[in-house]
């Protein structure tokens, strides 16, 4: 591998580990509760504010764009947290349709734009070797913040606190490597360790690292779709490591 590579896998890699720190606890909790398609919903509603922003000119003006993002995402965690309340018993298929609305909004919305299909890609596969320091630099302090509200604060435990820091952690991580992997980061480290009974979260984590650096080597050596490769990485070293650890 030489430094130009080098130079590009390490901040993806380090973007991934960001991104997962806040998803692996989370992904913990969405089992638990039973709202898998909550982090599909939520991250195609904090995309959907990003494709309202660029509607809107504002590309160039990063933060206002994070704030429509986050705006957006608080009012789909609180539509979330409305449904789980309400439809308790209809939830997954709510917030399921909630997904394809938002979805469908952002295709409506594009649909006049040229490079509609470009932004598309861009939201849901993500542009992981593309991150800069200073999207790492405004992730890694919002990573900070919000696992020591997790950690240190009821918030977790309550249904609205538990959908606003989901919405947050999600919004950051969209924009760094998109839908799809955001919801690999989420579910897969979560789903192959959800029956060991011991050190779950650092096996989760070992599962996530991996996926990640063996996504990245291969999408670099074969010059692959980076996004796509970590979530199928993920993917397998997720059912290899269940094996391995039901094997046990």
């Amino acid at each position: 591998m030489n430094d130009i590579e080098f130079s590009i896998l390490l901040p993806a890699f380090i973007a991934g580990l960001l991104v997962l720190a806040t998803h692996i606890p989370l992904g913990m909790k969405v089992l638990a509760r039973g709202v898998i398609f909550a982090d599909l919903a939520v991250a195609q509603i904090a995309g959907l504010g990003v494709i309202i922003a660029a509607l809107l000119d504002l590309a160039e003006r990063p933060l206002l764009v994070q704030l429509i993002a986050a705006a957006s995402a608080l009012c789909g965690a609180g539509l979330l947290a409305w449904i789980e309340h309400r439809l308790a018993d209809v939830k997954e298929a709510c917030i399921g349709l909630t997904f394809v609305l938002a979805a469908s909004a952002g295709i409506l919305l594009m649909s006049r734009d040229v490079h509609a299909g470009e932004h598309l890609k861009d939201l849901l596969v993500g542009q992981i070797l593309w991150v800069n320091t200073n999207q790492l630099i405004a992730t890694a302090v919002l990573t900070a913040v919000l696992l020591a509200l997790w950690q240190w604060t009821k918030l977790k435990n309550r249904n609205l606190g538990f959908y606003g820091l989901f919405a947050l952690a999600v919004t950051a991580s969209v924009q760094l490597v998109g839908v799809y992997l955001v919801f690999a980061s989420l579910i897969v480290p979560a789903l192959a360790t959800y029956r060991v009974k011991h050190q779950r979260t650092l096996y989760a984590f070992v599962i996530g690292i991996a996926g990640y650096a063996i996504g990245l080597l291969l999408s670099s050596w074969f010059d692959l779709p980076s996004g796509a490769t970590v979530v199928w990485a993920m993917a397998v070293t997720g059912v290899v490591a269940a094996w391995l650890l039901n094997a046990s």
